[in-house]
């Protein structure tokens, strides 16, 4: 019974216990949702909905009310052969409801929406694109931290290592095969380890709060960073999202020119004005009369000193300038990834260098430790060796970090 209770509360307790873990990737995909800036696509996209709503009611019948009163200081007067007829007063009234409804405007609503599309577009992948250049500041967040790992498991092996030797060199020094206060240089060398695991966690713990505010994730010092296995590709074709922003701003461009180019169409439409006034249509009846009229009208502006051609040609050289952009952009990138690739061979054969660094190094500190068991050299001998190993231990561990980081830059600078 006692057992299975045990085993119960094993049970219970291991999901408090385990661990969180994230990787890079997740890092990247919390980002592109729960970042701040994330929430302006869905600003954008409510915009455009108004802003398609407002062109619409183009194709919408148009109601205007218009009163007036007004009191003129001489009327229309009649011959005296005419003087059956009463003259005009000086006091009128006039009340109306107008209708204007659009019939045909030459596409110019359609392209009006087609460009506010097209805007909307643009404006949303300005937004992947400054979301896409935040990548490379996660990757150096994340690999920093994960350095942080690699070097504090370096300065625990370090300890473990220094207090199994401080045992031996006490119990050297109690039967007189070492010299006194050996072990207190090794005492002292374990309080500092201390200080420089205290420094560590708390340099780690900074770095984790600022990724944890990138990502919108709670992160602590206890969550696990997974080292990513990151391959590079060599290519020259780039899968960056400010390609496609040149693309849809050139997109933008040509749904103005078509736009511009409906301006000038004939516009056609249908109205109806309906009226309560004194006088009414009829001038000669000096009474309140209702009265209304129809009709249709034409508006084309045949002549416009070619406005409407140079607004296009200045949209063209606008056109002109974004693919220069576009080129320079592929220019500058394709730098930047053979700057990257140098880097990333550089660094690979610093690491066959670092590799025989450390072996050569075990291979002294394994003498040293002998020699300070038989009394040959002093304490402080030894962790000058145990201190050359862990400094070159991690000189390689900082190396196979920085590869890992030049690759993910590599892949973030292609577009991967």
């Amino acid at each position: 019974m006692k057992q299975i209770l045990i085993l119960t509360l094993s049970l219970l307790s291991f999901p408090v216990l385990a661990q969180q873990t994230i990787s890079l990737q997740e890092c990247y995909d919390l980002m592109t949702v729960n970042y701040p800036l994330v929430k302006q696509t869905q600003f954008l996209e409510t915009q455009n909905q108004l802003d398609t709503k407002v062109i619409t009611n183009a194709k919408l019948p148009q109601f205007n009310i218009d009163a007036q009163a007004t009191y003129q200081s001489d009327v229309i007067e009649f011959p005296l052969a005419m003087s059956g007829i009463e003259p005009l007063n000086k006091d009128q009234y006039r009340a109306t409801l107008s209708v204007n409804q659009l019939i045909y405007n030459g596409g110019s609503t359609n392209a009006s929406l087609k460009q506010k599309n097209a805007q909307l577009k643009t404006k949303q992948q300005q937004i992947k694109v400054n979301l896409y250049k935040l990548k490379q500041q996660i990757n150096q967040l994340y690999f920093s931290i994960l350095l942080s790992q690699e070097i504090n498991l370096l300065l625990k092996a370090k300890e473990t290592q220094l207090k199994a030797k401080l045992k031996e060199v006490k119990s050297g020094v109690k039967y007189g095969v070492l010299l006194p206060a050996s072990d207190k240089v090794l005492e002292a060398e374990l309080l500092k380890i201390n200080q420089q695991l205290i420094e560590l966690q708390n340099n780690k713990i900074a770095l984790i709060e600022t990724l944890s505010s990138l990502i919108s994730q709670p992160l602590n010092s206890a969550t696990n960073f997974n080292k990513p296995l990151i391959e590079t590709k060599l290519t020259t074709n780039l899968n960056r999202p400010e390609l496609e922003l040149f693309q849809f701003k050139k997109d933008e461009i040509e749904s103005s020119k078509t736009l511009i180019s409906k301006q000038n169409a004939p516009k056609i439409l249908g109205f109806a004005t309906g009226g309560y006034g004194n006088p009414g249509l009829n001038m000669l009846d000096n009474s309140f009369q209702t009265f209304y009229t129809v009709g249709v009208k034409l508006n084309w502006n045949v002549f416009d000193w070619n406005t409407n051609k140079k607004q296009q040609k200045s949209l063209a050289v606008n056109k002109d300038i974004i693919d220069n952009e576009a080129e320079i952009f592929r220019l500058n990138t394709s730098i930047e990834l053979n700057k990257q690739q140098k880097e990333i061979e550089k660094i690979k054969s610093i690491i066959t260098s670092d590799i025989e660094i450390v072996k050569l190094r075990k291979e002294v500190l394994k003498t040293a430790d002998s020699q300070l068991k038989n009394g040959v050299i002093t304490s402080s001998a030894y962790i000058t060796e145990l201190t050359n190993l862990y400094e070159d231990e991690n000189t390689l561990v900082q190396h196979n970090i920085q590869l890992q980081l030049a690759k993910a830059n590599y892949n973030i600078i292609k577009g991967y």
